[in-house]
């Protein structure tokens, strides 16, 4: 139990330390998302490390080894794109997410499979069979 709260607290410390990193330049130029683009410019503020340009990615804002790469449910996040997938996974360690490929159909066997199985799945849909459509008064 006490693991369990461990991994509580290092996820909180993992999300209060994030920085968000924008690009060089992006609420000047309509065209340039704030996705991150490493600064080269000669005369960059940035790659200067100006401290009103903005945070650089660098090391100490990597997240604890013992959640790297958890969901922030505290789950280890698998895809999966078919029934087989779900083989072998362990419901208290891994949580689920259905591949976006993956059409109505299988996704309702995936999504019955993995509910019997006791995992989460973190993108669930409500899929209503078309055969079993409510209708209002005929």
């Amino acid at each position: 139990m006490e693991m369990a709260g461990e991994k509580k607290r290092l996820i909180q410390v993992r999300s209060d330390k994030s920085a968000s990193f924008k690009r060089d330049g992006a609420g000047k130029k309509k065209q340039l998302s704030e996705s991150w683009r490493r600064p080269r410019g000669l005369h960059s503020k940035q790659r200067r490390q100006k401290k009103a340009k903005g945070p650089l990615p660098t090391p100490g804002y990597g997240s604890p080894v013992a959640v790297r790469h958890m969901h922030p449910s505290g789950y280890h996040e698998v895809r999966v794109f078919t029934p087989a997938d779900l083989d072998g996974l362990n419901p208290e360690e891994v949580a689920i997410r259905i591949g976006a490929t993956v059409g109505n159909k299988k996704r309702l066997v995936i999504q019955a499979q993995a509910v019997t199985a006791g995992l989460k799945i973190l993108n669930p849909r409500d899929i209503t069979p078309v055969g079993e459509e409510v209708t209002g008064n005929d």
